[in-house]
């Protein structure tokens, strides 16, 4: 997918899910003015993903409050674990994130990292809305990945099929 069509359908989320004609709609987007650099030893990369998490049986659980100090924390362990993340919006239910690795990471270690550490926080800050929701844990125990770029894989492979 191209970045630009996953950035606008993140940007969406609360139209799309039927949140923004809420008074007070339950959903926190985060967007970075000034994207982390990432770097490898002699290569050049552009490595984005596009993750969705789904909670527990998709029950609401996010509040703004929440979805903020979980997007906090995960920059926390982004900026530690070398990847970043350039966008995450969260609606109670599920969250949405642009993932950026290095090559050295593997998108499924990110995204196990980012569940695992996201089960954590909530359960320890957070733990009356696993409670009132009747949750033993956060997440579903699966997750989408998708990869997004400037070039499309059409385009790479017409580009590969072409003379030049």
């Amino acid at each position: 997918m191209r970045i630009s069509t996953v950035r606008a359908y993140l940007e969406q989320q609360s139209e799309h899910h039927g949140y923004a004609s809420r008074l007070l709609p339950p959903v926190y987007k985060y967007r970075t003015l000034n994207p982390a650099a990432l770097t490898a030893g002699h290569a050049s990369f552009d490595l984005s993903h596009h993750l969705v998490f789904s909670t527990q049986l998709r029950k609401g659980v996010f509040t703004t409050p929440s979805a903020k100090a979980l997007t906090e924390y995960w920059l926390q362990v982004a900026a530690k674990q070398q990847f970043a993340l350039d966008q995450v919006t969260v609606v109670p239910d599920h969250t949405h994130l642009m993932v950026r690795i290095v090559p050295k990471l593997s998108i499924e270690k990110v995204a196990l990292s980012l569940l695992n550490n996201g089960q954590y926080f909530i359960g320890q800050h957070y733990p009356q809305l696993l409670i009132e929701n009747g949750m033993n844990q956060l997440w579903n125990a699966s997750a989408y990945a998708g990869t997004c770029g400037q070039i499309t894989t059409g385009l790479l492979a017409k580009w590969l099929e072409s003379d030049e």
